[in-house]
């Protein structure tokens, strides 16, 4: 008999219902608490934090890596980067490259542009910094809204296989809304991944808008 050839593993989110939840403008006061519900639910997320915010809080930025979530690179201070100059742009990001790298040992492969806000001279400068503009298939406005119920249902209701979903642990009611959105999408099927889980094995290139607007 001719041996048996090793099948490549198909990547995660090919074989289950996957979704990402992002959040961003952190490391706040409030994240423990979110990472103390991500950790009751067994659920990965990725937290796209500023550079300045990094700084004074190492135990939570090292506590989100010890647990498994992914962190990403949100500027030093969280300008609409289209209006910067091109040596401010890669100050914002170089600047909290290098603090998060200080902190937890590792450099962010990717960035999320604050507001969403790029443009092709942005991306050139991502491409020239090595790193994939990060963006989302919804948003809750949960910044707007202020409210538990209203961020629980704008949550369950962007949902969906592959989904990026753009939230903020800086927003207390988001906090709290995370037990009833994760034990839902959990009886759902749904299983709760890093961005780059998500991805598998597509590599974005340097500079490249994912997931693109629509």
């Amino acid at each position: 008999m001719p041996p048996a050839t090793a099948q490549a593993a198909k990547p995660y989110c090919q074989k289950y219902k996957c979704i990402a939840l992002t959040f961003d403008d952190g490391p706040w006061p409030y994240t423990p608490e979110l990472l103390d519900t991500l950790k009751k639910y067994k659920a990965n997320a990725t937290f796209f934090v500023l550079g300045r915010k990094v700084a004074n809080r190492p135990e939570m930025m090292q506590r989100m890596v010890k647990e498994g979530h992914e962190v990403g690179n949100h500027t030093w201070d969280h300008p609409n980067l289209t209006e910067l100059s091109d040596e401010e742009i890669v100050a914002e990001i170089t600047s909290t490259q290098e603090v998060i790298h200080d902190t937890i040992g590792l450099w962010p492969t990717m960035m999320r542009p604050p507001s969403g806000a790029t443009n092709a001279r942005v991306g050139a400068r991502m491409a020239e910094l090595g790193l994939p503009q990060i963006l989302w298939t919804g948003s809750t406005l949960d910044w707007q809204a202020r409210n538990k119920k209203i961020i629980t249902a704008r949550t369950l209701k962007l949902a969906k296989r592959n989904g990026v979903i753009l939230l903020h642990d800086i927003v207390p009611e988001t906090v709290k809304a995370m037990p009833t959105v994760l034990s839902t999408l959990k009886k759902k099927g749904y299983k709760f991944v890093t961005v780059s889980t998500l991805l598998g094995d597509r590599k974005l290139a340097p500079g490249e808008v994912w997931p693109k607007k629509k």
